[in-house]
């Protein structure tokens, strides 16, 4: 960024696996917040036709909002176009929906998400958690924190909530990381005949997934449980919303907690006079959780589609623009959060855009919060606190905010703090 009037690229997906490119999203804000982004190939995906980048909070929180003007049904909400052949099949999701339709099938399965029953999974979750992190540090030694620890706890919790039978939960993990980490070089695309990748979102991709939703919801008619599944299949939602809402609480659901766990721990290893705070309970929990949800969103981008010409921060958006919001840079925005690069576990009010805003808020939201909650007082519990005990390793990826591995050491509680 050596040209004072270069627009920052933030499309490339190699560049988060880096970091979060603060330095490029404050530069956006200050003289770009509406910027227009090129969509080159990268990785062996093939280029597309560029999109506005939006940074500011306040640009974001307009877009997340109005469905009317910025639509989820238009394109979907990935930065890259779907093939034409497959968007009727990707619009069949909620979250590439537009009210009111979206809001249909929001009620249909916000039952699912009562209250009471997220509630029963808070002992569970506490278990599992106090029992993983046991194992982990059974030595004393050196770990990795995800491999050990923070994949499990959201793909089993995941699963508990699902009703998904434990000898499948290895199947979840596998779809999971198909579709998350499809632009990681760690985890080669599927090549078509022509060798160019499969958009894992395809079809194709899915009828594994959707066959797999279709057996569980059967089996879930003839032997109900205390489960979100019993609930879907039970529910007026027709095969094909059925399959898509597995597969969206299926990734979504596990990849929220999976990456905003390790991405906590990261973060107040990094800052340790506040994990000495946290530690010594001179902070609330549920404030430390939304900071570390602020400085470490699960996903970076999400993207709209214009339904209509307007106009944003001066810019002219065209009818069947792409608009891509980026929630990390919006939690960093200094016209909303002051200092917004220090780590202020007692931050409030807090309005970080972390699980989204508007029609499309995450639904799992309580739910997440709830096991990032128990995840940090369970290892307040088990150790004196954490510090790094290598570099993290993180996602190559544009959507999704990931670490790949996370090593740490375990103080004990005498233990100071460096």
């Amino acid at each position: 960024m050596g040209d004072p009037d270069e627009v920052p690229d933030v499309f490339d997906p190699r560049i988060y696996a880096s970091g979060i490119p603060h330095d490029r999203f404050r530069a956006l804000r200050d003289r770009a917040p509406v910027a227009r982004q090129d969509e080159p190939e990268i990785l062996g995906w093939p280029a597309g036709p560029g999109f506005w980048a939006v940074t500011r909070h306040a640009d974001v929180v307009r877009v997340l909002k109005d469905s009317g003007t910025y639509s989820s049904h238009l394109g979907a909400t990935q930065i890259r176009d779907p093939d034409p052949a497959d968007l009727p099949f990707v619009r069949r999701m909620m979250l590439n929906q537009d009210p009111p339709a979206q809001g249909r099938l929001r009620r249909l399965v916000s039952r699912a998400f009562t209250p009471g029953r997220i509630e029963r999974f808070t002992v569970t979750a506490r278990d599992r958690a106090r029992e993983l992190l046991a194992a982990a540090f059974a030595d004393g030694g050196e770990v990795d924190l995800v491999r050990a620890v923070t994949d499990d706890y959201a793909l089993l919790n995941l699963t508990d909530l699902l009703g998904v039978p434990a000898s499948d939960r290895g199947l979840l993990h596998t779809w999971t990381e198909r579709v998350i980490a499809y632009q990681d070089p760690d985890e080669p695309p599927v090549l078509d005949a022509e060798g160019r990748p499969v958009n894992p979102r395809s079809p194709a991709m899915l009828a594994e997934m959707f066959g797999y939703a279709q057996e569980l919801a059967a089996h879930k008619r003839a032997h109900p449980a205390d489960d979100v599944m019993s609930v879907l299949a039970a529910s007026e939602l027709d095969d094909a919303e059925l399959e898509m809402f597995f597969f969206l609480l299926t990734v979504a659901g596990n990849d929220t907690v999976r990456s905003a766990a390790p991405g906590g721990i990261l973060a107040l290893a990094e800052h340790p006079a506040q994990q000495r705070s946290l530690w010594a309970g001179e902070v609330p929990m549920d404030t430390a959780v939304d900071e570390l949800l602020r400085v470490h969103p699960p996903v970076l981008s999400f993207r709209r589609t214009a339904a209509q010409d307007t106009e944003m921060a001066g810019r002219r958006i065209r009818a069947g623009d792409k608009v891509v919001v980026f929630h990390a840079s919006a939690n960093h925005d200094e016209r909303v959060f002051a200092d917004p690069h220090r780590l202020d576990l007692a931050r409030t009010p807090n309005p970080h855009v972390s699980f989204g805003d508007g029609p499309h808020v995450c639904l799992g939201a309580h739910f997440a919060r709830l096991q990032l909650r128990v995840f940090y007082e369970e290892t307040r519990a088990a150790c004196g606190g954490l510090i790094l005990a290598g570099p993290p390793r993180r996602l190559v990826s544009n959507f999704v905010n990931g670490i790949k591995s996370l090593p740490v050491r375990r103080l004990e509680p005498s233990a100071p703090h460096s």
